[in-house]
């Protein structure tokens, strides 16, 4: 039976759940707009507030909408509604929903976004790559990215495939740096962007590395030194940054379900920006 709870009661299992600190300090995470007091009978989950997922959450009746990605991160002067960001807190407010984020906290909290994307390729989510200290048990700290192992070595392009497999498709599809046929069986992930870790992965030994939106040089830079390392360094696998993270929403929608009896959807609206690929015709 569902019941109607409030914005402020959704906020607190969020917030439980993915703690506001453990954001990273440039973050923008928490509640976006939206009355603390307002009820809620129905609770939306999207990665992105574009403004075809608030239509949506509007369409839906929801009354409060939850992203990982905030609508607001930088420095705002306006919010009018002849904006992008501007429409989308005009068809929000207007419509009722309230919109929160979970970001960074989500992605270093256990499980987080990092968990949940290391379980998809197959392994169970270990050490971070970057912790949050202090900890007492690195394996089970807090932090960002995940690394674990598979449970039998398998090639680097049936890895690829097998990533490819379990993510949410995308035109831009799965793609992998290093030896095609290379034998991987520990692997390192980070949700989202992540060439920032590429130094930090190598250093953990680890055979390949899971992440997104990589770019030429880093990833250029980052074989070369892998090839005269010994043992070898990582190959990359590079995902759409929305396939990385979408099948987050399925586990804080459990968390919000298992806490509270009200109605839950997801919005599976694919945010991902790339709307078309191709490869030359013979």
């Amino acid at each position: 039976m569902t019941e109607r709870t409030t914005v402020g009661e959704i906020r607190r299992v969020i917030h439980e759940a993915y703690p506001p600190q453990l954001a990273e300090s440039w973050d923008a995470v928490g509640l976006v707009c939206g009355d603390p007091a307002d009820e809620v009978s129905t609770v939306a989950f999207a990665l992105d507030c574009t403004q075809e997922v608030a239509d949506k959450a509007v369409e839906l009746g929801a009354q409060m909408l939850v992203v990982h990605h905030p609508l607001l991160l930088r420095g705002v002067t306006s919010v009018a509604a002849d904006t992008p960001k501007g429409k989308v807190i005009h068809t929000l407010i207007r419509g009722g929903v309230a919109l929160l984020a979970a970001h960074t906290n989500a992605d270093k909290a256990r499980p987080g976004v990092n968990d949940k994307l290391a379980e998809l390729v197959g392994i169970t989510p270990g050490r971070p790559i970057v912790p949050v200290e202090p900890y007492e048990n690195l394996d089970e700290a807090l932090g960002l990215g995940r690394v674990g192992e598979l449970e039998e070595p398998v090639t680097l392009r049936e890895f690829t495939q097998r990533v490819a497999d379990a993510l949410p498709e995308t035109e831009w599809g799965v793609r992998a740096a290093g030896d095609p046929e290379r034998m991987v069986k520990k692997v390192a992930v980070s949700s989202g962007s992540g060439d920032s870790f590429l130094d930090h992965a190598a250093e953990l030994g680890v055979d390949v590395y899971v992440t997104s939106d990589l770019r030429h040089h880093p990833v250029d830079e980052h074989l070369r030194a892998a090839h005269l390392a010994d043992p070898e360094g990582p190959a990359v696998v590079d995902t759409a940054h929305w396939a990385s993270e979408f099948p987050w929403t399925a586990q804080a929608r459990d968390i919000v379900e298992n806490a509270l009896r009200v109605n839950t959807e997801i919005i599976d609206v694919r945010t991902d920006p790339w709307t078309i690929s191709a490869h030359k015709e013979n």
